[in-house]
């Protein structure tokens, strides 16, 4: 019996010296407390735990990846939609996350999750669609704040994905559909604006002179015909009239009124003559 007892204290002893040695690895760190007490923050590497007397607790101090559960909430435009976003965090002060706050881990998951909700909610529809960077900036900015004081350092915070309802879908399809027709019809109407000021220069040029346009009118010409075209049917230049009218009246039978050519005057006195 004595030598039983022996080896068994023997035992003991052997068992309480190998669980005094602690091996960390290099992303860990231990937090030592001493009868209760804070000790020291150990590691990385081998460390001594004097047994009942010393507890330890281990902390990752690698980037812990969260993934806030999706939330419901109101846009300020008053649009229910379900958001959910993911959160990059690491404890920089192991001290202050485990003597701080009872669960790190816990503690960053709900504050996340409220301060999505409060600041989305602050923020329009549009705004949650399309700026995007902005409020993840603030959303790491206001979180990184509140956990500082737990030793947790909040590096980024991403909003994964916008649910809306399938009504709200076919109003903003409507919505981008209208504003692409818009973009047509200012572009559309650009494009005559810019149109008829050329248009205006050019007349202005062609102005200035008149060959041009006979120039033009015959190069015209030249376009539309090809081997096909039997047939081309094209308006007298109205100019060209004018021209033709001016010349008439300048002519000298039309002045001397000589020769075969009778006035109204004349046919009127035969006409009376023959009643």
């Amino acid at each position: 019996m004595i030598t039983y007892s022996f080896a068994t204290v023997i035992v003991l002893i052997l068992v309480l010296i190998i669980s005094m040695f602690k091996v960390l690895r290099e992303y860990e760190r231990a937090v030592v407390f001493l009868l209760g007490r804070f000790y020291q923050v150990k590691g990385p590497g081998l460390i001594i735990i004097i047994p009942i007397i010393q507890q330890m607790v281990r902390v990752d101090l690698r980037t812990i990846v969260l993934d806030v559960p999706t939330q419901d909430l109101i846009t300020r435009d008053n649009v229910s939609v379900k958001v959910n976003a993911v959160v990059y965090f690491r404890v920089v002060e192991p001290k202050m996350a485990i003597n701080n706050v009872e669960n790190y881990l816990e503690a960053t998951s709900q504050l996340s999750q409220t301060t999505l909700r409060s600041v989305l909610g602050q923020h329009e529809l549009d705004e949650l669609l399309s700026a995007r960077d902005e409020l993840n900036k603030d959303l790491q900015s206001i979180l990184d704040q509140h956990t500082d004081n737990w030793g947790i350092k909040v590096a980024n915070v991403e909003i994964k994905h916008v649910d809306l309802d399938e009504s709200m879908v076919r109003a903003l399809a409507r919505q981008a559909e209208a504003e692409r027709s818009r973009r047509a019809k200012v572009i559309h109407a650009t494009g005559e604006l810019e149109a008829s000021a050329k248009l205006k220069e050019a007349a202005e040029v062609l102005n200035q002179a008149p060959n041009a346009v006979q120039l033009r009118y015959m190069q015209t010409l030249t376009e539309i015909s090809n081997d096909r075209t039997t047939t081309i049917v094209f308006p007298m230049p109205i100019d060209l009239l004018d021209k033709a009218a001016r010349m008439m009246k300048k002519s000298p039978e039309c002045q001397s009124g000589g020769g075969d050519t009778k006035t109204d005057s004349d046919i009127l006195d035969s006409s009376n003559q023959m009643d």
